[in-house]
C-alpha cells in the first residue's frame, strides 16, 4: 500500500512539475513579444488536427471563421498586430499582421522572412514544385516556371476563353433565355477547367466531348482532368492504399490521377521525340522545351518536377480561378445596381456588339475592378505564412496614431492575414461593402494581397486574370445574373441572403458552399 502511494506521489509530483515548466514556457513566450495582446490557445494555428476557432483550444487562422472576422480581432486587440501565444507546441509566438506597411517589409525581405515549408510539404505529394520549395531550389523551379506565363500564353488564354463561353452559349445554353444553375460553381469550375486543359495542356476539350478513352487509358483526358482537379486534397490527406481501396469518390480519384499522370508522360515523351516541334505557348510546352533547353547546362527539372508543377497549374489555374469568378457572379447577382455599372462599361468597349479580342484587355476597366474587389472580399488564401530568420523588431499603430514597437525573436512564425488586411478600416472606407469603383483610381496597394508579393507573388496572377476579365466582359454582356428563388427563404432579408450565399468554407482555396443563380437573357 505504501509503495502505490509513493508510485501516485511520484506520479502526481511529475504532473506538477510538467506543467509548471509548460507554464514558464508560456509566460516567457509571451514576454518575448511583450506581451502583445492577441490569442492564447493550448493548440497553435499549425495543429492541423484541430483547425477549428474555439477560445482557448485553438486561434482557428486556417478555417473560414478567419474570413467572418475579417479585422475584428485586431480592433479588440487595439493593435494592427496580434501574437498567438500557446501550450503546444511550447514556447513558439506567431505574430499575425494587418499592418500594410509591416507586411510590406515582410514581403520585400525574402531573406530574413523565407516561407516555412512545413505547411507546403503536403504539396510535395505531387512532386517537387516551386510552392513547395525555397532558396536555391526556389530559384531554379522559378528559373523554369516562369517564362511560361508569357504575353502571349495570356493571348491563347484570351481566345480560348472566348471560344470556350462561345461553345456553352451555343451548343449548353442553346441560346435559351433563362438558365438557372443549383451551385455557380458547376459553371465556373468547368470554365477553367476548359481553359486549363487547352491553354495550360495544348489539349482543346469541348463541352460535350463525350469521346471514349483512347487505346492504353481507363479514363478521357477530359475526365481524368475534372476528378483529379475537384478532388486533389485526398492525394494530400490518404495514402495510396486508403486511396486504392477506399470509398468509391477515393477510387475513382486514385484511377484518374494514375491516368493523368499516364498522359503527361505520353505528352512529355511526344514533345522531346517530336522531329519538328510546333510553336506552341501553353504552359506545358513553354516549360518542357525551356526545362530542354537547359539540358547542357545541367540543370534539367526531373520529369517528377515537370509533374509537380503541372498538378500546381491544376490547382491554381481550375480551383482558385473558378472559385473567384463565383464569388463575383454572387456578389454580381447580390448587387444588381453594380452589376448594371459593369455591363454598361462592357458596351461601351463592345458598341458594336463585336466580340471582345485580346486587344481590349486593358479597357474592361471595371470588369477588373470587380475582379479585385472579389478578390479582396474573399481571398483564396486565408494566410501567408513566414519564419524570422534573425532578431529583428516590427513598429505598428493603433487606431488613435500611438506607435509600438514589437520584438521579433529570432525563429518567431509571422503570418500574413489577407481578410483582415483587406478589411483593415483605416486604408479601406466601408470595408464590408462590395464598391468596386475603389479600384478605378488610387487605392491602397500595399493593403491589398490577394495573389501575395515580392519575389514569391503569384506568377500565375496574369493567367487568372485574362481568363476572368474574359468570361466576365462575355456572360455579363449576353445575361443578367440573379439570385434564383427558392420557397424556403422567401422572406429573407438582404443581409441573410448575402450570409447564404457567401457561406464559405477552406480546402485547398476559399470557396462559396452553394449558391443557385439564373442566366437572363438580356
Amino acid at each position: 500500500m505504501l509503495e502505490i502511494s509513493r508510485t501516485v506521489a511520484l506520479g502526481v509530483l511529475f504532473v506538477a512539475v510538467f506543467i509548471f515548466r509548460r507554464f514558464l514556457e508560456f509566460r516567457r513566450a509571451a514576454a518575448s513579444v511583450n506581451n502583445l495582446p492577441g490569442f492564447r490557445t493550448l493548440f497553435s494555428e499549425r495543429f492541423v488536427w484541430f483547425p477549428f476557432r474555439v477560445k482557448g483550444i485553438s486561434p482557428g487562422v486556417q478555417s473560414e471563421a478567419i474570413l467572418y472576422r475579417r479585422h475584428k480581432d485586431y480592433e479588440a486587440s487595439g493593435w494592427d498586430i496580434m501574437s498567438g501565444v500557446y501550450v503546444y507546441p511550447p514556447g513558439e509566438v506567431t505574430l499575425f499582421l494587418a499592418d500594410p506597411a509591416v507586411v510590406k517589409e515582410v514581403i520585400g525581405s525574402r531573406a530574413r522572412f523565407p516561407k516555412p515549408l512545413g505547411p507546403y510539404k503536403m504539396l510535395l505529394s505531387f512532386g517537387p514544385n516551386i510552392v513547395a520549395s525555397e532558396g536555391d531550389e526556389w530559384k531554379h523551379q522559378r528559373k523554369l516556371v516562369a517564362p511560361a506565363f508569357s504575353e502571349k500564353n495570356n493571348k491563347l488564354v484570351w481566345d480560348e476563353t472566348v471560344r470556350i463561353v462561345h461553345d456553352l452559349f451555343d451548343n449548353v445554353w442553346e441560346d435559351r433565355d433563362t438558365i438557372a444553375v443549383d451551385d455557380i460553381k458547376e459553371l465556373t469550375a468547368p470554365i477553367t477547367l476548359l481553359i486549363i486543359g487547352v491553354a495550360g495542356f495544348g489539349r482543346r476539350i469541348s463541352w460535350k466531348d463525350d469521346s471514349v478513352a483512347p487505346a492504353g487509358h481507363r479514363m478521357t483526358f477530359k475526365d481524368t482532368l475534372s476528378i483529379v482537379s475537384r478532388n486533389l486534397f485526398l492525394q494530400v490527406v490518404f495514402p495510396q492504399w486508403v486511396l486504392r481501396w477506399g470509398t468509391p469518390t477515393m477510387r475513382s480519384f486514385h484511377t484518374a490521377y494514375s491516368e493523368i499522370e499516364k498522359y503527361m508522360h505520353e505528352m512529355i515523351h511526344a514533345r522531346r521525340s517530336a522531329e519538328f516541334k510546333e510553336e506552341r505557348y501553353d504552359l506545358f510546352s513553354s516549360l518542357l522545351d525551356a526545362n530542354e533547353g537547359l539540358s547542357e547546362e545541367g540543370e534539367k527539372l526531373s520529369d517528377a518536377a515537370l509533374l509537380g508543377n503541372i498538378f500546381i497549374f491544376i490547382i491554381a489555374g481550375t480551383l482558385t480561378s473558378a472559385y473567384t469568378l463565383a464569388y463575383a457572379f454572387i456578389l454580381l447577382a447580390l448587387h444588381p445596381d453594380e452589376q448594371e455599372t459593369l455591363y454598361q462599361s462592357i458596351k461601351s468597349v463592345l458598341a458594336d456588339g463585336r466580340t471582345p479580342t485580346y486587344s481590349d484587355f486593358s479597357s474592361f476597366s471595371y470588369a477588373m475592378a470587380v475582379f479585385n474587389e472579389t478578390l479582396r472580399l474573399f481571398p483564396p488564401a486565408l494566410t501567408i505564412p513566414k519564419r524570422a530568420t534573425e532578431d529583428t523588431s516590427f513598429t505598428t499603430t493603433n487606431a488613435a496614431g500611438e506607435k509600438r514597437t514589437i520584438p521579433v525573436p529570432k525563429g518567431t512564425y509571422v503570418t500574413i492575414q489577407p481578410p483582415a488586411l483587406h478589411s483593415n478600416p483605416k486604408y479601406w472606407e466601408d470595408p464590408d461593402v462590395f464598391k468596386p469603383a475603389r479600384f478605378l483610381g488610387d487605392y491602397p496597394r500595399d493593403a491589398f494581397l490577394p495573389f501575395s508579393g515580392g519575389a514569391r507573388g503569384c506568377i500565375g496572377r496574369g493567367f487568372s486574370e485574362t481568363e476572368s476579365i474574359a468570361v466576365l466582359a462575355l456572360i455579363v454582356s449576353r445575361y443578367r445574373v440573379e439570385v434564383k428563388e427558392e420557397p424556403q427563404f422567401l422572406g429573407e432579408t438582404f443581409e441573410q441572403r448575402k450570409a447564404r450565399l457567401c457561406k464559405s468554407r477552406m480546402s485547398v482555396s476559399l470557396f462559396p458552399e452553394r449558391a443557385p443563380l439564373v442566366f437572363r437573357r438580356r
